[in-house]
Parts: structure tokens; C-alpha cells; sequence
């Protein structure tokens, strides 16, 4: 079965997070650079098989689209033209960088470690994947 993959968008670094083949749980993967990304998916998902890309899409609590929204947009346009056929979904972030840092603190990590950016890019990519993951087994 193929994987899912999962991107926590940023203007200068994405994290990346893929399930298992099954996919019944999401681990991190990578951080990539915002100006690489579309080339690191497409050879990844040349040398995997992927069925999915899930993007985090950044809401306000209101549930309108957030700031960030209109670096995003650009990209999955790119993303869609560069492979046209794959599916892509977005998906709810909310939330996802504060429960990274959470999760972070609550495993004891380091202060210096909490601080590196890469680390909670990754983290909330895989927050992203599994909430997806929990959404459509309970649907």
C-alpha cells in the first residue's frame, strides 16, 4: 500500500512526515527548504510510493484562512502542475507548532533542541499526518 505524506508549509522550511506503508501511523521524516521542495517531492514520491500529499493549511479560530495562506496557495498550484496525478488534500493546522512545542517539553528535550525550528517543522508535520490519519478512521 502506498504512503501518505504530509508537509507543515513555511516560507523558508517545510517539515515532512510519511505514514508506514499501511499507513497507520505517521512518523517525521525531513525538513526541507521552502526553495527545494517542490524538486524533494518529486524525486521522493519517484522512489516511494506515495498516494496522498496532505498539506497543512493555516487557519485563524474563526476558522478563515490565515496569513500564511497566500505563500501556500502558490505552491500547491506549482505542486499540482508538477504532478498532476497525484491527489492533494489540505488539511486543518491549527494548533500544530504549540502542541510540537508541547510534545517537545513533555519528552524532556533539551532547551537548546526545543529551539531548533527544524525539529518542530518535523514534529508538526507528523502532528498533521496522524489528525488526518484520526479523521478518516472515525468518519
Amino acid at each position: 500500500m502506498p504512503r501518505l505524506l504530509a508537509i507543515d508549509y513555511g516560507r523558508k522550511r517545510c517539515g515532512i512526515a510519511v505514514t508506514d506503508p499501511l499507513q497507520i501511523c505517521a512518523n517525521a521524516l525531513t525538513t526541507v527548504r521552502a526553495c527545494d521542495l517542490l524538486q524533494w517531492l518529486t524525486d521522493y514520491c519517484s522512489r516511494e510510493q506515495v498516494e496522498k500529499i496532505i498539506v497543512g493549511l493555516p487557519t485563524q479560530l474563526n476558522g478563515a484562512p490565515s496569513e500564511s495562506t497566500r505563500y501556500i496557495e502558490p505552491f500547491i498550484n506549482q505542486l499540482r502542475k508538477a504532478m498532476p496525478d497525484m491527489p492533494i488534500e489540505r488539511y486543518d493546522e491549527r494548533f500544530t507548532s504549540t502542541i510540537a512545542h508541547q510534545s517537545m517539553l513533555q519528552g524532556g528535550m533539551k532547551k537548546m533542541d526545543r529551539r531548533n525550528k527544524d525539529i518542530v517543522d518535523r514534529i508538526a508535520a507528523s502532528i498533521i499526518l496522524n489528525d488526518y490519519l484520526q479523521s478518516k478512521n472515525f468518519c
